[in-house]
């Protein structure tokens, strides 16, 4: 399986606070990576540099074969990054927003048309999205940025906190949506999230974070051995707790 991420020491040091330092992952294709950890332990930071957002300090990211360092906008051509805190217009329709999105990866109308019609078959929101946005409820809008988001075949998805203040069903519904786009079509994703549940359930590897450093990694049944513990939590809790010893 080759790798559509490389992470290799990457390091962001800000005047007194080293927030990352020297992380290394890789993500393959088609392969869920979740990167896990406390607030303020560098996670957020790692994504945006991956993201092109951020410069880093030192070290690279390798993104389809593109350095965020030496070739940022070949590396966005590549990805799609949805934060916790993305909104879409509230004046707008659902279908008119996806309209909008498409026409700034393409100008080619049939182009737009696909992303679109793929976009509506992933969200699965029917005839609300002839109504306005600010009419949706937070589940329907996450839906719709997911769908926004890997519409164009990125081949990284990076999703922070991708079911944040969703109810139940709803969380169900994306993990699921995430977990399809991953088997059936191949996408790869690097998600953030707080939620073990929802780590162990949609995730194929998982990397924890403490205090700027890439603790472990490794697939859940691997961690849950490795650490004796019954779920991931308790895995989290003792890799954060070892770390805060050293």
């Amino acid at each position: 399986m080759a790798n559509v991420l490389e992470v290799k020491g990457l390091t962001k040091q800000y005047t007194k606070v080293l927030a990352v330092d020297k992380i290394s992952f890789e993500i393959g294709e088609g392969e869920i990576f979740a990167l896990i950890g406390p607030n303020g332990a560098g996670k957020t930071t790692t994504i945006r540099m991956i993201s092109t957002l951020l410069k880093p300090t030192d070290g690279d990211a390798i993104v389809a074969g593109h350095s965020v360092i030496k070739a940022p906008e070949k590396v966005r051509e590549c990805i799609t990054y949805l934060p916790d805190e993305a909104g879409a217009y509230k004046q707008m329709t659902g279908i008119k927003y996806l309209r909008f999105m498409a026409g700034l990866f393409t100008t080619d109308i049939d182009g737009i048309n696909a992303c679109v019609d793929r976009a509506k078959a992933i969200c699965c929101l029917g005839d609300r999205l002839n109504d306005k946005i600010g009419s949706y409820s937070r589940g329907m809008i996450r839906k719709l940025l997911l769908a926004r988001a890997v519409m164009t075949k990125p081949k990284l998805a990076i999703l922070d906190e991708p079911t944040s203040g969703l109810d139940v069903l709803n969380a169900i519904e994306i993990r699921k949506m995430i977990k399809k786009l991953a088997e059936e079509e191949g996408m790869s994703f690097l998600l953030s999230s707080h939620n073990m549940l929802e780590i162990e359930f949609v995730s194929d590897r998982v990397g924890i974070v403490s205090k700027g450093h890439l603790m472990v990694t490794g697939r859940t049944d691997e961690l849950k051995e490795r650490y004796n513990a019954p779920n991931l939590e308790e895995v989290f809790e003792r890799v954060v707790n070892e770390n805060e010893v050293h």
